[in-house]
């Protein structure tokens, strides 16, 4: 079958049907149609097979992408995945929200010349096909254990470690503040990127499984951590980091100045059925206004990207580095320019304008200067630059820190990092509490879902190991 492989010498690239930016404007669907099974097929044959599959090198969770691609390529697609899902729990959300061209495609070793294989597409293809095959059962361990874990918060990391030691036969409760599993992935991403029904399937499923799932409670308040830490064999604290990070200027507190999570969250929460009064008053919801969004990355491209489809005047997107400098997926800075976002490069707020509420934005042109210590062109404002852009509605997207965990949990022996994050012993990501364990955002800080995902199946096998070694100890 090695000559369905090699193709890109041949067959240019070519990504899923895109649909056209006035229409998805007008609603929230997913923007990328799915690959027909020849299609597919055609895309995975481009990949050259390389003996070393930078791909796969820069995928944080080591994806064997060329293996995947060889067998959709060949047909194989039950096989694709199985070998897909053999090393990452989410590949249909991955294959949706990844930033690809930064990872795996951004890394592919035919991209020059002839671009890079259509890696997501394949990824999603595959995993929405083997749900509509039946192919994905519950996470049913073949014997039942009797160790149990706790693990704080439904998100990637969360849920990740959940189905790893649920495989394993342990007893899994996942806690969440929310009243929905997911985390971000429910709340934080929109329609267009990742739509729900993608996440609240493994939600079913998992619950199926007999993980047991308590929502809608807060440690430290509804039940203490040390109640947790009882209860079960060892605790994993996986909450990600939701508090927004701030801008000091003048006028920073007038009104329709937001954080760029409680806009997304009022907008998913709407798409999603449920009664949002901060919506339905108008203070969260961007139609009819000039909407300026102050960031660079995936968030602020999140939040562009939803006030146009909430029918924004005008949607503006400030930034105070250059194009090249942005952290955010240069695709999805694509998605939104052809949806009408204006890029407002090398500006920088100095104060908000207005009586009560907020109406413009004082902005100061930037010039990139030298290098800093991590090598990057530090800003410096261009005198005189200082001009004005007409704001109804602003939205905060600078970033998330870490909410205060010794003081949330009531557990003031739980040792944070200077960021705030918490400080887990590298190795075995065990936290300075005997037993707590702590993955994903809240190790890290604020990152990708395949990271996540990545430090919630490494942390099962540390939390596995761990408690193995403490019942050995305890039977001498």
């Amino acid at each position: 079958m090695a000559d369905r492989m090699l193709q890109f010498v041949s067959t240019p690239q070519r990504t899923p049907e895109k649909r056209k930016a006035d229409l998805r404007r007008e609603d929230f669907d997913e923007i990328y149609a799915r690959f027909t099974t020849e299609r597919a097929a055609e895309q995975a044959s481009r990949c050259s097979q390389c003996g070393v599959p930078f791909c796969q090198v820069h995928c944080p969770l080591n994806n064997n992408i060329p293996d995947w691609l060889k067998l959709t390529a060949e047909g194989r697609l039950e096989e694709a995945y199985e070998v897909v899902s053999a090393t990452n729990t989410f590949p249909e959300v991955c294959g949706r929200v990844c930033p690809q061209d930064r990872l795996c495609e951004g890394n592919c070793v035919i991209e020059k010349g002839f671009d890079s294989v259509t890696i997501g597409a394949v990824e999603k293809y595959i995993t929405d096909t083997a749900w509509e095959r039946g192919w994905i059962k519950p996470p049913k361990p073949r014997h039942e254990r009797t160790e149990s874990v706790g693990i704080i918060g439904a998100g990637p990391a969360g849920l990740a470690c959940a189905e790893v030691l649920r495989k394993r036969g342990w007893q899994v409760t996942v806690y969440d503040r929310y009243d929905r599993v997911g985390g971000l992935m429910i709340y934080g991403i929109p329609n267009f990127k990742l739509e729900k029904d993608v996440v609240l399937r493994r939600h079913a499923q998992y619950a199926e499984a007999g993980i047991t799932f308590e929502l809608g409670v807060d440690i430290g308040r509804d039940i203490s951590f040390q109640a947790l830490r009882d209860k079960h064999d060892a605790v994993l604290i996986a909450t990600g980091v939701y508090k927004a990070r701030d801008i000091q200027a003048p006028g920073s507190g007038l009104g329709g100045i937001v954080p760029a999570l409680d806009y997304l969250t009022a907008s998913n929460r709407k798409g999603l059925g449920d009664a949002v009064a901060d919506f339905d008053s108008g203070a969260l919801d961007a139609a009819g206004r000039d909407v300026v969004v102050i960031g660079g990355g995936d968030t602020a491209m999140d939040c562009v990207r939803t006030a146009v489809r909430q029918g924004a005047k005008s949607v503006s997107c400030l930034y105070r580095r250059d194009r090249a400098n942005m952290p955010g997926s240069m695709r999805e800075v694509s998605n939104a320019e052809e949806e009408g976002v204006r890029f407002l490069w090398l500006n920088s707020p100095e104060a908000f304008v207005g009586e009560g509420q907020v109406t413009g934005v004082r902005a100061a042109r930037m010039h990139l200067g030298l290098p800093d210590a991590t090598g990057r062109q530090q800003v410096e404002p261009i005198a005189g630059s200082s001009h004005t852009i007409p704001a109804g509605l602003v939205i905060k997207a600078l970033g998330f820190d870490p909410e205060d965990l010794p003081a949330m949990f009531d557990e003031p022996g739980l040792g944070v990092s200077r960021w705030g994050t918490l400080r887990v012993d590298r190795k075995t990501m065990m936290t300075n509490l005997p037993g707590v364990f702590a993955a994903g955002d809240i190790v890290r800080g604020a990152s990708l879902v395949v990271w996540g995902i990545k430090d919630g199946r490494d942390a099962a096998t540390q939390i596995q190991s761990y408690v193995a070694a403490a019942a050995a100890v305890a039977a001498e």
